[in-house]
């Protein structure tokens, strides 16, 4: 069997191929320097450690505040950053459809007690009608009739009097109302802290149960931060156990954090680092600690690495 020159160049190529192949898997098979973190780990502050993804969140926690009522909002009265009093006025909405409601009520009000005035003089018209009737020394004069006529005269005039003042009554709760409506339509702070963060604008239509919230306030005096502790590893943390926090990708910035309290209830992880090896299909711990606002240059809404004294596992380091 004769081989053709054409069959030994394609035998030729696949040689040259396989060759070129393996020096180029020879060539790449080369050990490069591991390159340096971005920014060193911190140091393990105790013998024994739970670490954890924090989220920094004012004392308060995070107060998102809405409208009771929906309207057009007609003023924001604060800017973000500003601190703000329990009970100080932080937006308004439009109030002419509520003006002209009490200017009626108002109305409604005076009718009412100018009705009285008059059903009080019929009232005592009444009764002295009858009082001339009853008094008489010869009750021949005039017929038991008469007499029961302007009894009965008597006793319905001080009906329509009564009703009358309920009717006041119910006009001037109308006008509470109205005024009480006024008042709902100004929003105000239900504590004292910092305006962190406001969603709305002079002109937009605010609504009760917005997904979003108009705008969220906190006293930020002290900061907390929520650490998620593995549901494996909460029973090494103990209340009052000792923690450090850091900045993340800073590990020079740190600071002693004071314990606060368990959130009793393990719920999904929802906090999540952006590590390949991260876990997001487990259950986590709240644990809440605290430090002074001005030790670290942080702010609400910011991750943290948090590191917690903890109980050893078997002798081993956590």
């Amino acid at each position: 069997m004769r081989i053709r020159a054409s069959d030994l160049a394609v035998i030729a190529l696949a040689v040259a191929g396989l060759g070129t192949m393996a020096a180029i898997v020879a060539a790449g098979d080369t050990s490069y320097p591991v390159a340096p973190p971005v920014a060193a780990p911190p140091s393990r502050p105790f013998s024994h450690v739970v670490s954890g993804a924090g989220l920094v969140e004012a004392s308060s926690e995070n107060v998102a505040v809405g409208t009771p009522l929906a309207g057009v909002v007609e003023a924001v009265l604060v800017r973000v950053g500003e601190r703000v009093a329990a009970g100080d006025p932080l937006f308004a909405l439009d109030q002419r459809q509520v003006d002209a409601e009490i200017a009626a009520r108002k109305a409604a009000v005076e009718l009412a007690r100018t009705r009285i005035d008059e059903l009080l003089a019929l009232e005592r018209e009444a009764q002295d009608q009858f009082a001339k009737v009853v008094d008489l020394p010869d009750a021949r004069a005039v017929s038991r009739e008469e007499v029961l006529r302007r009894d009965s005269a008597v006793q319905a005039a001080v009906a329509r009097v009564r009703a009358a003042r309920a009717a006041l009554e119910l006009a001037a709760a109308e006008l509470t109302a109205s005024r009480v409506e006024k008042e709902r339509l100004t929003v105000r702070a239900p504590l004292a802290g910092e305006v962190l963060q406001i969603n709305l604008r002079v002109g937009e239509f605010a609504a009760p149960g917005a997904p979003m919230p108009l705008l969220v306030l906190g006293d930020t005096r002290t900061l907390h931060v929520r650490v998620d502790i593995d549901e494996n590893d909460a029973w090494r943390v103990a209340a009052d156990a000792r923690a450090v926090a850091y900045v993340r990708a800073s590990s020079g910035l740190s600071t002693p954090a004071q314990f606060v309290r368990f959130e009793p209830l393990v719920v999904p992880k929802r906090s999540l680092t952006g590590s390949s090896a991260e876990r997001v299909d487990t259950r986590v711990l709240q644990v809440l600690f605290a430090f002074p606002r001005e030790a670290l240059p942080v702010y609400v809404g910011q991750q943290m690495d948090v590191m917690i004294e903890a109980r050893p596992v078997g002798g081993r380091d956590g």
